[in-house]
């Protein structure tokens, strides 16, 4: 079935948008920090005493209202995969631009000395915040808008995103806000330094970083 399918051109689903069935046209830049991709997350916040995982969805939705959301602002460099990321009250343009500062020197104390390029969304801290472009001349990088609708072309910080779902926020069920929040920096050390990334060969993103070329041995 398999040498049927090439043979017709037809291709993995994991290759697809599945809304149109079109090919994902996949890419990786040649050097750490040439491209790192930033996005926001929206996020339900936690009352104290633990949401409907705690307590029941009928009960959770109760405690629930009002709650508000955190906004996870994250950055992962195309190369390595190396990903950091932040909990935050919202996603106005001051904070965004602190956020990305703050990325910046992560990532040079990991050893990406320079961001080159800033791929994100159309929302308008990017689109239309002096406060983003001074962050991007400062740290000496260019912006990128993709294209409207199309998240899979910022798709790794996408993928991100999915990964800080399944493996830090809905990984167990929290008492308090506060609590999951402190343990997304254990995540991201785990993410970073010791879970194996399909993408790398099995390898921890900060392999690629001390190794850019990706070559092992």
């Amino acid at each position: 079935m398999h040498r049927v399918l090439v043979r017709h051109g037809l291709n993995r689903l994991s290759f697809l948008d599945r809304p149109t069935g079109q090919v994902i046209r996949r890419y990786e830049r040649d050097r750490p920090g040439e491209l790192v991709h930033v996005d926001v997350k929206k996020l339900g916040r936690i009352p104290d005493g633990g949401g409907h995982k705690v307590l029941g969805r009928q009960a959770g939705r109760a405690t629930r209202n009002g709650m508000g959301f955190d906004y996870i602002h994250s950055a992962v460099a195309d190369h390595s995969r190396l990903a950091y990321s932040e909990v935050h009250a919202n996603e106005k343009a001051t904070t965004c631009a602190a956020f990305l500062r703050r990325a910046a020197a992560f990532f040079a104390a990991s050893g990406i000395d320079r961001i080159e390029r800033a791929p994100t969304d159309n929302a308008l801290p990017y689109r239309k915040s002096f406060a983003w472009r001074q962050a991007l001349d400062d740290l000496g990088a260019a912006g990128k808008l993709t294209r409207a609708y199309r998240p899979q072309t910022n798709g790794k910080v996408e993928r991100l995103n999915r990964t800080l779902l399944d493996e830090w926020a809905y990984l167990r069920p929290y008492i308090t806000n506060s609590e999951r929040t402190a343990a997304l920096a254990d995540f991201l050390h785990t993410y970073n330094h010791h879970r194996c990334h399909t993408a790398l060969g099995g390898r921890p993103p900060i392999s690629r970083v001390n190794n850019p070329a990706g070559q092992y041995t």
